[in-house]
């Protein structure tokens, strides 16, 4: 049996700095980041003092903008969907 991926129940937010982009259980589906002019990164985290999930390396391009997708069933954040920007002007979670 295949699992196919609706987009019910799939919603949005965005950080523009460090902290909770969903302050509860969430599956993340995609990113969308807009860098700044230094390179940086985004620490995903389950929630602010658990373990890191992913890190992802931002280019130090103000004009730059960067899409990272999950796999179809998304990265699992048991507590909390936890963000630590640094020089990135503000990143768009797409999650369940």
């Amino acid at each position: 049996m295949a699992l196919v991926k609706t987009t019910a129940g799939v919603e949005t937010a965005t950080l523009t700095s460090t902290g909770n982009a969903v302050a509860s259980a969430a599956r993340l589906y995609s990113i969308y980041a807009v860098c700044a002019g230094s390179a940086g990164s985004i620490v995903l985290k389950n929630g602010s003092g658990g373990a890191t999930l992913a890190t992802i390396a931002t280019p130090g391009s103000a004009t730059v903008t960067i899409n990272v997708d999950f796999s179809a069933d998304g990265l699992d954040f048991p507590s909390a969907l936890h963000a630590t920007l640094t020089n990135v002007t503000s990143v768009l979670f797409v999650y369940g």
